[in-house]
């Protein structure tokens, strides 16, 4: 049974792709689509309760619903799967975003079967990842996430589209080259006995071979998770991908690096990571402040909010190196967080840009009057950025920032106060993006004839915004799932 239940996550898209293959016309596309995101979405809710049952019935195992099933005996590789906490709410993270990606894509032209099919493969390799226990099997879920980036973008994309699609493909792929060398140098060090991620924990690495491996396995995954200097693949990636891809991509997918830096870097290998932590923390704290920066100098909608992912995105990773329970905790829910912002902004950005036919910013103004309820709904989405109470961003960034401070000594408050100036840098550049797209007088009298949200358009806002509000008015109880997970984590340190 817990096998079946968890495999529904990669069983599902699979089921969707079959039914594309085999649709014929644009109902039937949507159908097969509304049908298979709605069912992911009711399996992930539905998980969360089972969760939180089995720990309610004093279920203390480090990972629940596992199974396990020999795939390549000679390499003891496994199909195994189980979640834990951080899983749990990831995976709740991946089936929001692909629901409200699916009807922001409702009126996606051309090739919709097409792009819907590469879609769905996408989404099969996201969640496949995060129920994955075994090394191998997690790398080939991550291997299947990253691959149709490049026709989704280089196919469906805008601008310079071919170029952000190369460029994105070969950076992750180098990440990927490092990552597999990671898993094996593990394998090897481990006794070339298992790949299961608990038992390879519990074996307890030699710390030499720890210190060989860890920043290999860190900065491949730090690659997808936008890790300074080698986060310059996301702008661009961001910028040319259509509106449902940037946001599964900004969304969901960037979460593996961070996901893989803690569950698989950190986790392994925590003496190489508490002598070595400093050398990412330097990256991080540099990525946090460079992103918010960055985006403050940025003409193009979707470049601001690229390079804001660029900050949100170090601050997890910066929030991970901490090793603190509180710091690591703010981690996951800073991923929560901006994962749910960022479609948020993307979807708003897609939806402006397909009525306005521009992202400049200097050639928008007076949006208000014109598409009050986009616009709203973009007000909300920059005061969830910004950190404002009662939005998920500042339950993130201040038990983040908190648990950093945690640490007591000059090395690491110094990085932490570094990093807390992002929250006034993004506080400017957000503030001044709203007033200037949304408020004054509308200048191009072409924009007048302008319409607001569709039902579609309208389903997908709601339900991002409903999750925004509600993690950042009720965040206990997705802390306390998140927080006693990692709790069990950080007792190997």
């Amino acid at each position: 049974m817990n096998i079946n239940f968890l495999s529904l996550f990669v069983l599902i898209p699979l089921l969707m792709m079959l039914g594309l293959w085999t649709a014929r016309g644009m109902k039937q596309i949507r159908a097969v689509m509304v049908t298979g995101a709605s069912t992911l979405l009711a399996l992930a809710v539905t998980l969360v309760f089972l969760y939180l049952h089995r720990r309610a019935g004093s279920d203390t195992a480090e990972m629940l619903f596992t199974a396990s099933q020999v795939w390549y005996a000679p390499l003891h590789i496994q199909y195994a799967v189980g979640v834990d906490g951080i899983s749990v709410v990831m995976l709740l993270l991946s089936a929001i975003i692909v629901f409200t990606g699916t009807f922001a894509s409702w009126r996606m032209q051309p090739l919709t079967k097409e792009f819907f099919l590469w879609f769905c493969l996408l989404s099969e390799g996201v969640f496949g990842f995060f129920i994955s226990l075994d090394l191998f099997t997690m790398f080939l879920f991550y291997e299947v996430a990253l691959i149709p980036m490049y026709l989704l973008i280089g196919v469906w994309g805008s601008g310079r589209k071919e170029y952000s699609a190369m460029k994105l493909t070969l950076m992750l792929m180098g990440g990927s080259t490092l990552i597999l060398m990671g898993i094996l140098g593990v394998y090897s060090g481990a006794g070339a006995t298992t790949m299961h991620l608990t038992e390879l924990a519990q074996a307890h690495l030699p710390v030499e071979i720890q210190h060989v491996f860890f920043p290999l396995t860190f900065v491949g995954f730090g690659v997808l998770g936008a890790l300074f200097p080698f986060h310059t693949w996301s702008p661009d990636g961001h910028a040319s991908a259509p509106t449902a891809v940037s946001m599964l991509h900004a969304g969901v997918l960037m979460k593996l690096g961070g996901y893989g830096c803690f569950r698989v870097a950190i986790y392994l290998m925590p003496e190489a990571a508490h002598d070595q932590a400093w050398i990412f923390l330097i990256l991080t704290t540099v990525g946090v402040v460079y992103g918010a920066l960055a985006a403050c100098v940025q003409k193009d909608l979707k470049y601001i909010n690229a390079y804001s992912s660029v900050s949100h995105c170090s601050l997890v990773l910066f929030a991970i190196l901490m090793m603190t329970q509180t710091a690591v905790t703010g981690a996951v829910l800073q991923m929560l967080s901006h994962g749910l912002m960022t479609a948020l902004f993307f979807a708003l950005i897609g939806m402006i840009y397909g009525r306005t036919h521009t992202r400049d910013i200097r050639e928008m103004s007076g949006l208000m009057k014109i598409m009050p309820f986009l616009s709203v709904g973009y007000v909300i989405a920059g005061l969830a950025n910004l950190g404002l109470p009662g939005l998920s961003g500042f339950v993130a960034e201040m038990t983040v920032f908190v648990g950093a401070f945690e640490v007591n000594d000059l090395f690491h408050r110094t990085l932490t106060v570094l990093a807390t100036t992002s929250i006034v840098i993004t506080a400017v550049y957000i503030l001044r993006l709203i007033g200037k797209i949304l408020y004054g007088e509308v200048e191009n009298p072409a924009h007048l004839k302008l319409t607001d949200a569709t039902w579609d358009e309208r389903l997908t806002l709601i339900c991002l915004i409903a999750a925004i509000a509600g993690m950042g008015l009720v965040p206990f109880g997705i802390s306390r799932i998140v927080s006693e997970s990692v709790g069990s984590v950080i007792a190997l340190y």
